[in-house]
């Protein structure tokens, strides 16, 4: 495996790391979801209905490897302007769909377990087509993101399979963290991990905007494909380490254009800002609500022992 790019592109290192942090976040995102699920079944004495959340969470998985599989690879049997403008057009979807599920968690993780629990409580009562749909949502939805994400992202890097490579190896780190923590063998501070790999999201999707910005005004769909912001090519080595990292993981050009630049600073301030503040709102609310009902504080709003404590 060569771990140093040839030829300017990004190296098979920084496609990996890239899409495998991608994986890590959005696998235990998913992974927390599910667990939320089991012990709260579990807990109910109502194991039987575990076959249906597998169920649901198989189903999910197959729905985004199909939708990946096939928008990915589709593309290479289109002509170069057709896939242009299809890599342009499902970057921008990805990148909205992924800025609205980061903004949603950071609102939504302080009660994400309660209506986790009331819809399946509600789901047990209804039987187990219930139950399984229920599963395939709440899966299916972080899915679905993951694999716009990826498909946005791996056009954007290479192309090829090394995104989905690191991608699965992420998901598969995710996997057995979310075992670690069902059994209680490692305490993680969700709010923390959230935080920083929601920034790291947040700058990854800005150079998936960026990308897709350059796809439209190739096949002409957005102007000023020649009017460049600035030009470093002179002084920057794409196949150096600092080059292959930044293009592999962020989408760098050394020669942007000027709506390039444009999109990513706006994207980066605005939505980096409401993530911050919304971040910050999430955390004063848990603590206020904490403080209330707990004498020991959590040091996190998903955290999960408390569901096998009293188990």
């Amino acid at each position: 495996m060569e771990f140093l790019a040839s030829g300017g592109a990004p190296s098979v290192f920084a496609q990996m790391f890239g899409s495998g942090l991608i994986g890590l976040r959005e696998g235990l995102e998913t992974g927390i979801v599910v667990m939320i699920l089991i012990a709260f079944v579990t807990k109910a004495g109502r194991r039987d209905a575990l076959k249906w959340i597998w169920t649901g969470v198989g189903i999910a998985v197959a729905m985004v490897i199909v939708i990946f599989l096939v928008i990915h690879l589709g593309t290479s049997t289109m002509t170069p302007l057709a896939a242009e403008t299809i890599a342009g057009v499902a970057s921008l979807v990805a990148v909205a769909i992924v800025t609205f599920m980061v903004l949603w968690m950071s609102k939504a993780a302080a009660h994400i377990s309660s209506d986790l629990k009331d819809s399946m409580s509600h789901a047990l009562v209804a039987g187990g087509a219930s139950v399984l749909g229920l599963s395939f949502l709440a899966v299916g939805r972080e899915g679905f993101e993951t694999a716009l994400l990826m498909v946005g992202y791996a056009e954007s890097v290479s192309g090829g399979l090394w995104p989905l490579i690191g991608l699965i190896l992420g998901v598969l780190v995710a996997v057995g963290l979310t075992v670690l923590l069902y059994q209680g063998a490692v305490r993680l501070d969700f709010h923390r991990f959230f935080l920083y790999t929601g920034i790291f999201l947040i700058v990854v999707a800005a150079g998936i905007l960026s990308y897709g910005v350059h796809a439209l005004q190739t096949v002409g769909w957005l102007p000023g494909l020649n009017n460049t912001a600035f030009d470093v090519s002179a002084h920057y080595d794409q196949a150096s380490w600092y080059g292959t990292v930044l293009a592999g993981i962020f989408n760098f050009r050394p020669d942007p254009s000027v709506l390039q630049v444009v999109a990513w600073v706006v994207y980066v301030a605005v939505v980096l800002t409401v993530f911050l503040r919304a971040n910050r709102r999430s955390t004063a609310s848990a603590s206020h609500t904490t403080e209330q009902t707990s004498p020991t504080p959590a040091p996190a709003t998903l955290e999960p022992t408390s569901e096998r404590t009293t188990r």
